[in-house]
């Protein structure tokens, strides 16, 4: 049985890398939604679908992009850091 402490360091672990994993998608899609917002504030233009459509194609690019930086992370975590702990009790 793992003790608290490493449980809670792996918790703490997980938590920093979902956020290192998530940080490139949600930084497009802030920048999406001010380039976009600001772009119907100057033109007067309130279509819906000028929101959504750009936004979704960048952080699709953007993750396609990316999928090895997430991938190679979450098996690094897991190789490194919960398989040693679990083989090690």
């Amino acid at each position: 049985m793992l003790g608290e402490s490493v449980i809670f360091d792996l918790l703490r672990q997980a938590l920093w890398i979902s956020v290192q994993i998530s940080a490139p998608l949600l930084a497009v899609a802030l920048v999406a939604g001010v380039v976009i917002g600001l772009f119907q504030a100057l033109t007067s233009v309130q279509e819906m679908t000028l929101t959504f459509v750009p936004k979704v194609a960048a952080m699709l690019a953007v993750f396609w992009v990316s999928m090895s930086f997430m991938t190679s992370t979450l098996v690094s975590f897991f190789v490194n850091g919960v398989l040693p702990r679990i083989a090690g009790q």
